[in-house]
């Protein structure tokens, strides 16, 4: 019998950008935040979150897992649907597909930002 996905929800900013990079990830409920991950980009940023939220999944024992973010350029580079202009979104793409390479399975959806509840979660953080 297959195993169910592990549903993970991720998003990641910087104020400015570039800037200082913040990450969430939501899973089972639990938010899990990391606000400094050094400097970059946004797209810096949902990349560390996507590679952040298959780590999690790593550490929970998953088989297989269904991420959702807001990041239709991560979302897209993913799924081979857009370019990775820049060395730097390469290599967070092959740090990505390394270790969801681990995995039975791994999913990936855009989602709105209303309905990514880790961008949610940082946007508790920092109200405007």
């Amino acid at each position: 019998m297959p195993s169910v996905p592990l549903k993970l929800f991720f998003d990641g900013g910087c104020r400015p950008n570039p800037g200082r990079i913040e990450i969430g990830v939501v899973v089972r409920g639990v938010t899990h935040i990391l606000d400094d991950c050094g400097h970059g980009t946004n797209s810096d940023a949902e990349w560390l979150a996507a590679i952040h939220a298959l780590r999690i999944a790593r550490e929970l024992g998953a088989v297989s897992v269904d991420l959702r973010g807001d990041s239709a350029l991560v979302v897209g580079q993913v799924r081979g649907n857009a370019r990775c202009r820049s060395a730097e979104l390469r290599a967070h793409r092959d740090a990505f597909q390394a270790l969801a390479a681990t995995f039975e399975t791994v999913k990936i959806r855009h989602v709105g930002r209303s309905h990514n509840l880790a961008g949610i979660a940082l946007a508790r953080l920092h109200p405007r």
